[in-house]
């Protein structure tokens, strides 16, 4: 039974110990849905000071993607808001990181599909959250989103640049390493904006004023122009949006569950212009990494290796995040490898498929271990052929645990397999019949006798076997029968075909 869709929560925080986890199951069930997880992935996260309202936002977001058909997505005017958790307030909602567990799937202009992810993330500077906790989650948001949303409060003060220097400063390090950006699209959101007599609302209004704010002056101080300078040069894309106040209702009315009806006419009014410009499918930034475009699955190793660096009680060094991202890109890689191996597979002898000979297995096999080595290679990969090697390695070893899976299942389907040792056993049985009636008519009595001996041995380990398979039990004796018979058929093969060789050359020579 399908569940209604809602918030998920993949990274938690533990208050106490100031410690992070990430429930993987839970972004697994998100992420490796079937039908996207292998889609180039957008990630659209909210970062920010708290009680800023980024959930709140976030929820328009999701009204948008359920409704932007209609021109009236915004909804009615005595509608609640739901979705994210919210609520008003001066006490935190949001703990760590929260995904929506329904990945939207988006059409390009051009035809092609992404999907898309919303993501909620703590509010930074709250009274039980460490300059630590902070900056873990807003570094694993910015590094693991496509589109980083900056949601500030009235202004863009000097204090909020110089949160994103930490950030920048990893930035800085992996352009070095890597001669590209390696964030992608940065929007500073300015909420309640009081000045628009020096900036309208908006996008134009927000450029102009984010040019003078992040503007280098030889005027500034070497520190203020170092935190701009990293700006720029980690972000591939800058804007700016301004947002009026929603309205005092909105800031004081403890019963507001987000009726528009209580929200300013010209919050609303910006609204309805920010959410389509965000989430207008020809402008959502793909997730990309070392220039390489990142699906679902690929960015669950990469949420994977992220939380590892920030579980130590110190910041990461720069270096541990670009060790730890050099290890998610190859683990992508090999991810993605083998599940063209699985698939190409399974489309051979997966499932309910019939029986394949074993050497036309093999040599499928064959062909698409070589696929997907090549597949593996041909993927933009960190860290320098030493350090992908031994991915490569291990993406031959778990290859080769899928061949032996496949072919064990696949050898299960042999009728003839799964019945080999009575077969034998009976056909023993017959010809030790046969054999004592004939030595018992030539006058050789002990001789047959010796045969009927054999006989009922063979007759007990028939019915034996059969009581092993039925009930389960005594597996190892079931084991040494099944071998005892492979061995007999084994022999009985040779001599035939030892046999028949003899024939044909006696031919030949006859000839």
């Amino acid at each position: 039974m399908a569940t209604e869709p809602g918030a998920v929560q993949i990274v938690t925080v533990n208050k106490e110990d100031h410690s992070f986890g990430l429930d993987t199951e839970a972004l697994e069930r998100v992420l490796l849905v079937p039908k996207v997880r292998d889609m180039e992935v957008v990630v659209l996260s909210v970062a920010g000071a708290f009680r800023k309202g980024k959930s709140f936002l976030l929820d328009f977001m999701l009204r948008y993607m359920y409704r932007k058909s209609s021109e009236d997505w915004l909804g009615r005017e005595d509608e609640p808001l739901t979705g994210f958790s919210w609520r008003g307030g001066s006490e935190p909602e949001t703990t760590g990181i929260q995904l929506w567990s329904e990945v939207f799937i988006v059409r390009k202009s051009n035809g092609r599909e992404v999907a898309v992810l919303l993501m909620d993330t703590q509010g930074a500077f709250d009274n039980q959250s460490t300059v630590k906790d902070c900056a873990t989650i807003f570094a694993l948001s910015t590094m693991t989103s496509s589109i980083q949303i900056y949601n500030l409060s009235q202004n863009i003060q000097e204090d909020d640049l110089q949160q994103l220097q930490l950030f920048t400063e990893y930035g800085r390090l992996a352009m070095d390493e890597i001669f590209l950006k390696p964030f992608q699209s940065l929007m500073f959101l300015i909420r309640d904006w009081s000045f628009p007599y020096e900036y309208v609302y908006g996008l134009k209004g927000g450029s102009e004023f984010l040019d003078k704010r992040l503007q280098v002056k030889d005027s500034q101080h070497e520190e203020l122009q170092t935190v701009r300078q990293h700006i720029h040069s980690c972000f591939t894309s800058i804007s700016c949006f301004l947002l009026p106040h929603p309205g005092l209702k909105v800031a004081t009315s403890p019963s507001f569950q987000g009726q528009l009806c209580d929200v300013a006419p010209e919050f609303k009014k910006e609204l309805h212009s920010l959410i389509p410009t965000l989430l207008d499918p020809d402008k959502l930034a793909v997730k990309e990494i070392n220039g390489n475009k990142v699906t679902c699955r690929g960015l669950l190793e990469y949420f994977k290796s992220y939380i590892k660096i920030y579980q130590g009680e110190d910041l990461p060094h720069p270096k541990s995040m670009l060790l730890a991202t050099a290890e998610a890109n190859n683990l992508a890689a090999v991810a993605s490898a083998k599940d063209q191996y699985y698939k190409n597979m399974e489309k051979v002898c997966g499932g309910d498929l019939p029986y394949v000979a074993p050497d036309s297995l093999e040599e499928k096999h064959k062909f698409f271990l070589r696929e997907s080595l090549h597949h593996f290679a041909s993927i933009k990969k960190m860290g320098g052929q030493d350090f992908c090697n031994h991915y490569q390695a291990q993406l031959e070893s778990e290859l080769n645990e899928l061949w032996e899976s496949f072919s064990k299942h696949n050898e299960s389907k042999n009728v003839f397999s799964a019945f080999r040792t009575p077969a034998v056993l009976f056909v023993l049985v017959c010809l030790l019949y046969v054999l004592s009636g004939l030595l018992l008519f030539i006058g050789l009595g002990s001789v047959s006798f010796v045969c009927d001996c054999m006989l009922g041995l063979a007759m007990i380990a028939m019915l034996t076997w059969s009581f092993i398979r039925y009930s389960g039990q005594y597996r190892s004796v079931g084991s040494a029968i099944d071998q005892a018979a492979g061995v007999l058929l084994e022999q009985a093969t040779g001599m035939l075909n030892k046999t028949r060789g003899q024939e044909v050359t006696k031919e030949k020579k006859s000839r």
